[in-house]
């Protein structure tokens, strides 16, 4: 990827430029109103909300970027109203498809991997980082698409180059194609449609029923913000708690008495058994740390590189001092009440370092640095020798 990411530093900086004000991105809302009246409730149209917008790569890029180890990536093909999966790795010649099928490929977490996409996503910033899931990318030729289906998750759709039809649907049906390799609806009725161009952009809360479909060669951005599901954050809530209760003592039955039937479980175990699984308890700070180390979490295929040659606590000061510190693309920070979250990590914080802390969660990055304290250059060298953050 190295030989394209510098070619997009202009490009970034245009874009970037063109996005400062939300009203513009909203489509004149301001973000108070977009929240009450749109958010998880209804889609919105927005037509240039970023003017001029032709994206942050170009295909023979993205493809670049979805043939790189370690990048989630999807290939869809159509033919004859059949669809085909495959998931990365790929190798270039995968995408020689021109004239054989409709197809599509898309590329998950590009926020990870190029500075411009990072930069993009802090336009939705008006929506807290805790439900930011990622930037995909997609591109297509004339007629690719992955067919109608629904998200679980809201998603503004940001046209790139070229046009995309969506068409959209507020049914309930949600019965899907037996057996075929993607969850694609097997009635899908078309209530509402339109052709994006560069700079238009769609939101649809979770469970809208969409269909994309290329127009030309298009491209289009999907910001997407994670809705966990209750039985998820239950199940993983007990996992968090396994490795932090203390339960003393261990089941004695000094009194046993024989049974009539020694394969059923005694009223006496039972009563026992409850009583100790009733001496766990979890309080609030226990839930604010869960979600914060949860929602903060790496997912599987994302890990952090130490710096190849680290230099020395002294010359990390030193650079936090004159350039600052800005956290890996990878990083996922979050805070809450005087505790930092930091992929998957919960570190509670002095009071006196908190605020600086949360604005490098905020901003993901920190100006030069005159004053720090020595346990928080401390706290930031680790940070810097896992990978989670840099120098300027």
């Amino acid at each position: 990827m190295k030989n394209f990411r510098h070619t997009l530093i202009a490009c970034g900086a245009a874009i970037i430029g063109a996005m400062k004000s939300k009203l513009a991105l909203l489509g004149g809302l301001g973000a108070k109103e977009f929240l009450r009246d749109y958010w998880q409730k209804k889609p919105l149209l927005i037509r240039q909300a970023i003017p001029g917008f032709g994206g942050l790569l170009d295909p023979r890029q993205l493809i670049a970027l979805a043939c790189t180890e370690d990048v989630q990536a999807r290939l869809v093909t159509q033919q004859r109203g059949k669809f085909e999966l495959r998931q990365a790795p790929f190798e270039p010649e995968d995408f020689d498809l021109a004239g054989k099928v409709k197809w599509s490929v898309l590329v998950q977490g590009v926020n990870h991997h190029l500075p411009e996409a990072a930069a993009l996503l802090k336009n939705f910033s008006f929506i807290p980082h805790a439900r930011l899931d990622d930037l995909m990318v997609s591109y297509a030729p004339k007629g690719g698409g992955v067919g109608p289906h629904f998200d679980s998750y809201d998603v503004f759709l940001l046209q790139g180059s070229g046009h995309r039809r969506w068409q959209i649907s507020s049914q309930s049906d949600r019965s899907l194609i037996a057996n075929a390799p993607l969850r694609i609806l097997s009635d899908f009725r078309i209530e509402q449609e339109w052709v994006l161009e560069a700079g238009d952009m769609l939101y649809l809360p979770p469970h809208y029923a969409h269909n994309g479909i290329a127009e030309d060669d298009c491209m289009t951005y999907s910001i997407g913000f994670r809705t966990p599901a209750y039985q998820e954050l239950a199940e993983q809530f007990l996992v968090y708690l396994q490795d932090r209760i203390e339960v003393d003592g261990m089941y004695a039955d000094p009194g046993l008495k024989t049974q009539q039937h020694p394969s059923e479980i005694s009223a006496a175990m039972l009563q026992q058994a409850e009583k100790a699984i009733n001496r766990v308890r979890w309080d609030r700070e226990d839930i604010a740390n869960f979600l914060g180390c949860y929602l903060s979490e790496p997912k599987p295929h994302i890990f952090f590189a130490a710096p190849e040659r680290p230099i020395s606590p002294a010359k990390f000061r030193q650079a936090l001092q004159k350039h600052g510190v800005k956290l890996d693309l990878k990083s996922q920070m979050l805070c809450h009440s005087g505790w930092i979250f930091i992929n998957g990590e919960a570190h509670r914080a002095d009071e006196s370092d908190y605020p600086m802390l949360r604005t490098l969660a905020d901003e993901r990055e920190l100006t030069a640095l005159t004053d720090i304290p020595a346990g928080l250059n401390e706290l930031l060298y680790q940070w810097y020798l896992d990978g989670y953050i840099a120098p300027v």
